[in-house]
């Protein structure tokens, strides 16, 4: 399998790229992303033969198909460590629950930081680790979060060998919770710093590090942002499991409702249809932050300021520029690298793009089956509020975006997976108004906010990153 750039560029020099070549370096050389050049395709038989499958197992048939420059041995042997009870909490890794005949819930926040991006970030420090140690080299990661993501990959990172971590996140604009998941982090390799301002600003310093290609190399930046493809692989994963809880026969579809902020969670749910998985829609649930929903609704694509980012109660989705956007738009126009490019030209220039009236507004339903939805913090409310009382169970508001979407497209005789973001203990101040009450949180993370803390804070200013890294990596 080689992988080739959202904009028709290269990711070496010297020949097409592969896993591990595309694994350790963001972006492109032109500022794209990497995509596989075909999508393997999943057969009925292999379907049938999935079904049981452990988790591990059920990686490894997946994964394989996008990376032949790991030793099947050896990828095996990372997935098997990776996806066990001790670190997600049980057997089945990513556990179904139904709430309702024909609306389930596919739990996703049982690891390390009680996130979903667990699933797919320790894997990355696994593959990070094992690749590094073969070639002898180290790897500076460079990320932007909005709340999950820092803590899920700190978490997956720290104490690795070769590994230093440079994680951005918005002063002040997560949860106390994910703060101090992160800023307590005491280990020498992690390093974090507050940017003032909102999350697409850190996300921005992230792409102008990468597109700087001497100062990349020079420090071995990396990056465990959605961007990173590993990271997509990974989520793929969780679809096929989610779509084997939820049916009986592979003669059934399924639609999966998805919270997105980043695009990259639902956009491996897209690479699972592509690949034959049989999902009839891909709901897309928004919260205030629209810009996803507009855009399937209308086809207009608008970016908005760091001004107009509003932030909310679903922290983690307080995003105005979902950077795995570009992924799905690449597929929407038949990969023709050129459109694409001109399109994040247009997006550079003026905001955003227009794709209502054209062949390609409708197919983002007809042909790749995706819908959308918005949710607001009231309806957040009324949305935990309803399923505590209805099935004993409090979720997040991440989740509850999601839920509350996933109702709006509900199909007779077609299971609806929503897909869980997170544990309602990351979220308190909200859990407590809606409901009265703290939510349960597991005992290691006890009195975690107030741990000692250790970051910094800087402006939204790339030079200034790059000093700061430069000064903690010593080249």
């Amino acid at each position: 399998m080689n992988y080739i750039s959202t904009r028709g560029g290269a990711f070496k020099p010297d020949g097409p790229a592969k896993f591990c070549d595309i694994l350790l370096e963001g972006l492109a050389l032109d500022g794209g992303l990497a995509m596989p050049e075909i999508y393997p395709r999943v057969m009925p038989h292999e379907l049938e033969a999935w079904r049981f499958l452990s988790y591990p197992e059920l990686a490894n048939e997946v994964m394989r198909k996008f990376i032949d420059d790991i030793s099947a041995i050896e990828l095996r042997g990372l997935l098997m460590r990776t996806y066990t009870p001790k670190i997600f909490g049980s057997q089945e890794i990513t556990p179904l629950k139904t709430l309702e005949p024909g609306l389930h819930l596919l739990g996703l926040s049982n690891g390390p930081t009680l996130a979903f991006k667990d699933v797919a970030m320790q894997f990355l420090g696994n593959v990070f680790e094992y690749v590094l140690a073969k070639e002898g080299r180290e790897l500076n990661i460079l990320g932007a979060t909005s709340g999950d993501t820092g803590s899920a990959a700190e978490y997956a990172m720290r104490g690795k060998r070769g590994i230093r971590v440079f994680m951005l996140s918005p002063h002040k604009k997560m949860s106390p919770f994910q703060t101090a998941q992160m800023f307590s982090l005491q280990d020498p390799n992690i390093f974090n710093i507050a940017v003032e301002g909102v999350f697409d600003d850190a996300q921005d310093i992230v792409k102008a590090v990468s597109n700087d290609t001497v100062f990349k190399a020079r420090h071995r930046i990396g990056t465990v942002n959605s961007i990173n493809w590993a990271r997509v692989l990974a989520q793929v994963v969780y679809y096929f499991k989610g779509y084997f809880a939820a049916t009986t026969s592979n003669e059934q579809t399924v639609s999966f409702a998805v919270p997105s902020g980043n695009f990259g969670n639902i956009c491996a749910g897209h690479i699972a249809r592509m690949m034959g998985l049989p999902i009839h829609k891909l709901v897309c649930a928004t919260n205030e932050n629209d810009v996803l929903d507009e855009f399937f609704r209308t086809g207009v694509y608008r970016v908005r300021k760091s001004a107009e980012t509003q932030q909310t109660s679903s922290p983690s989705m307080d995003i105005s520029k979902a950077s795995n956007f570009e992924r799905f738009v690449f597929d929407l126009f038949d990969r023709d690298p050129a459109r694409v490019r001109a399109l994040w030209q247009q997006v550079d220039r003026e905001g955003g793009f227009d794709l209502s009236g054209t062949p390609q507004f409708e197919a983002i339903s007809k042909r790749f089956g995706f819908v959308s939805g918005r949710s607001t913090h009231f309806d957040r409310i009324q949305t935990i509020r309803h399923t505590d009382e209805e099935y004993d169970l409090v979720i997040d508001t991440h989740t509850a975006d999601g839920l509350k979407v996933a109702r709006q497209h509900l199909e007779p005789g077609v299971p609806m997976v929503v897909l869980e973001t997170a544990q309602p203990a990351k979220f308190s101040e909200t859990i407590v108004e809606a409901l009265g009450r703290e939510p349960l949180r597991p005992a290691h993370f006890a009195n975690i906010e107030a741990l000692p803390q250790r970051f910094e804070v800087m402006s939204p200013n790339a030079d200034q990153i790059k000093n700061f890294i430069a000064r903690h990596t010593g080249l």
